[in-house]
């Protein structure tokens, strides 16, 4: 089971930067960042449908949706204010620098996530282990930036 959740992680991973590629060639064709981040979540939202149309995903009870908490409905916000940037500076900076900058972002708020136990997360202490791990990857982006 963890090699699978590894796998598709990684496949997830490989996926973001073909995404990127991908917007960028609409953000091309439509001459607007916020057209082609329109037309990618325009695209997801039919793939989820048919993925819970396929998975016969039964619809939220109300009482189930009142229940969420307040904070939780701003992933979709996140999520299209992540599209929107890398159609925007994905061009400029190159998928290797903005996928470096992008996994640094991640993992520096991962880390507080963690240390406080947000979001449903378990929570971890940081340690050395975790702070010199950022700094590696932080010192990878310098490199990646250099090259």
């Amino acid at each position: 089971m963890q090699a699978t959740l590894w796998l598709l992680v990684l496949a997830a991973g490989f996926g973001l930067t073909i995404q990127v590629g991908l917007n960028a060639a609409l953000r091309t064709a439509f001459q607007s960042a916020g057209a082609a981040a329109f037309a990618n979540f325009t695209v997801g939202i039919l793939a989820l449908m048919a993925f819970l149309l396929v998975m016969r995903t039964p619809v939220p009870s109300r009482e189930a949706i009142a229940g969420v908490p307040w904070w939780a409905w701003f992933g979709g916000l996140l999520g299209a204010f992540y599209v929107a940037t890398v159609t925007v500076a994905g061009p400029k900076l190159g998928a290797t620098l903005l996928l470096a900058i992008t996994v640094f972002g991640q993992l520096a708020a991962a880390l507080i996530v963690d240390q406080n136990g947000w979001l449903g997360f378990p929570q971890q202490p940081v340690t050395l282990a975790r702070v010199a791990g950022c700094a590696l990857l932080l010192g990878g982006v310098w490199l990646v930036s250099r090259g």
